[in-house]
């Protein structure tokens, strides 16, 4: 740790000594690094035990102390993974800093006024810290695209919780040092444009999980006998959101966005990138969100609104959704299944361009029946954000009448059935009004005069 009154040299030789510390004594199995500067000072705290994993409830009390007063400006940077041996392999700790591709980050740690690292921290916990800063500020965590962050309009006397979602893949046509350093180039950007809006801010750079992790199982931490089963809750991403003028326009959430660029092409998860803006626009009658991923591909979304007679309102429709990769593009219409009222948010569990297609191939484009698409989780809104961060009531893509419903209808109107005719028959029986045996003699009657 270095504080305010410590010199860049200092400074630079107390994380080296952590780091070196660490990765002597410990191995990267379950746990990732977290990197903390401010450029206005936070609550002190004792440098990490070299080996020692910082449990969650440790980092939540002390996150909890350092923003519980006053307003802060946080800028958190989630890379989807992360580990020390990225920053051992390709960080510049142990060499010439003039190779590092963690340039940026390195030089704030030491520029900063306040600095910690953090080697190891129990990763699951680092999932919970946007939901942790978000109760601390009072402000939900707004998804911030580096490109449109000049453009923001920030209040420097209250609270901001800006996150940014860093990738972590590789293919190719990309390598992980390409990934990392591309990485790093938008955290200086950042920070370049935080610098000359003169806002103070506290920047946190972890991971969601480890990118190489090394099983480590013990005998006796091996449950004996029978165990329940345990569930984990899923970390839930921000919504991708384009501004004009500061204010809020489309907004689009996906768990999944797979895409395959031809039949025999495997599917590629464009939610596992962060996509720039570039292109997006929005107005009263049409709205284009514009994604363009580092992959090469392309994905846009053309709404419309416009007023109906019959219902008295407004309705918007998903025109069109078009794919375009090295050249070539592809179209596909919307319109006649994806459909809400302009106030509301249109979600639907699965939207497909192959199996009970809601996105209808054009068949002008000869590369629509070779392209698909696969949105799981799909929700979108271009009009009407009036709650600002969050989404309007969804308009869903399932009936009312499900198949599941239909068949315990019909179970339930089959079982009535058997048990109307059932009391019916018990109804109809008789008692028999004579009582006589076939096998003994017949009964006779003298009559006297």
């Amino acid at each position: 740790m270095s504080g305010p009154g410590c010199s860049s040299e200092v400074r630079s030789m107390a994380i080296i000594a952590v780091l070196v510390l660490f990765l002597t004594k410990s191995s990267s199995a379950g746990h990732v690094p977290l990197l903390l500067w401010s450029s206005d000072g936070l609550p002190p705290l004792a440098s990490p035990t070299a080996g020692h994993i910082m449990p969650t409830d440790r980092l939540h009390k002390y996150l909890s102390s350092a923003f519980a007063s006053g307003p802060h400006t946080v800028l958190l940077f989630l890379q989807e993974k992360l580990s020390k041996d990225d920053f051992t392999v390709f960080g510049g700790v142990f060499g010439n800093k003039q190779d590092s591709v963690f340039h940026n980050v390195e030089a704030a740690l030491h520029s900063s006024s306040f600095s910690l690292v953090f080697p190891a921290v129990a990763w699951p916990g680092t999932s919970t810290i946007p939901a942790l800063l978000q109760e601390k500020l009072g402000v939900p965590p707004l998804l911030v695209d580096p490109d449109t962050l000049s453009h923001l309009t920030l209040n420097a006397s209250g609270s901001n919780l800006l996150l940014f979602s860093l990738p972590y893949h590789t293919s190719s046509y990309k390598s992980c040092k390409e990934v990392l350093h591309n990485n790093d180039e938008i955290v200086g950007e950042v920070l370049s444009v935080m610098k000359a809006k003169n806002i103070p801010y506290t920047a946190i750079y972890t991971g969601l999980q480890p990118s190489r992790v090394i099983a480590e199982t013990s005998l006796s931490n091996q449950p004996i006998g029978r165990s329940l089963l345990q569930t984990s809750v899923d970390e839930v991403k921000a919504p991708i959101m384009f501004n004009v003028s500061d204010a809020p326009c489309i907004m689009l959430w996906a768990q999944n966005l797979s895409v395959s660029v031809s039949s025999a092409s495997e599917w590629i998860d464009l939610a596992a990138q962060v996509p720039t803006l570039a292109g997006s626009l929005c107005n009263s009658t049409n709205s284009l969100l514009v994604l363009n991923y580092p992959s090469g591909i392309t994905v846009s979304f053309a709404m419309s609104q416009r007023f109906y007679a019959v219902s008295a309102r407004n309705w918007f429709t998903l025109d069109r959704v078009q794919l375009q990769f090295n050249g070539q593009a592809a179209s596909f219409s919307g319109s006649r299944d994806i459909y809400a009222p302009a106030e509301y948010s249109f979600h639907c569990q699965s939207v497909t361009s192959f199996q009970d297609a809601l996105l209808v191939p054009n068949n002008t484009n000869q590369n629509t029946s070779q392209w698909r698409i696969n949105f799981i989780d799909f929700q979108i809104q271009g009009f009407g954000l009036a709650n600002g961060t969050n989404f309007s009531y969804a308009s869903d893509c399932a009936g009312f009448f499900t198949a599941g419903i239909w068949m315990g209808l019909l179970t339930s109107l089959l079982m009535v059935l058997i048990l109307v005719y059932g009391l019916h028959m018990i109804m109809q029986l008789n008692t028999m009004d004579r009582f006589d045996d076939p096998k003994g003699p017949s009964i006779s009657v003298p009559q006297s005069e």
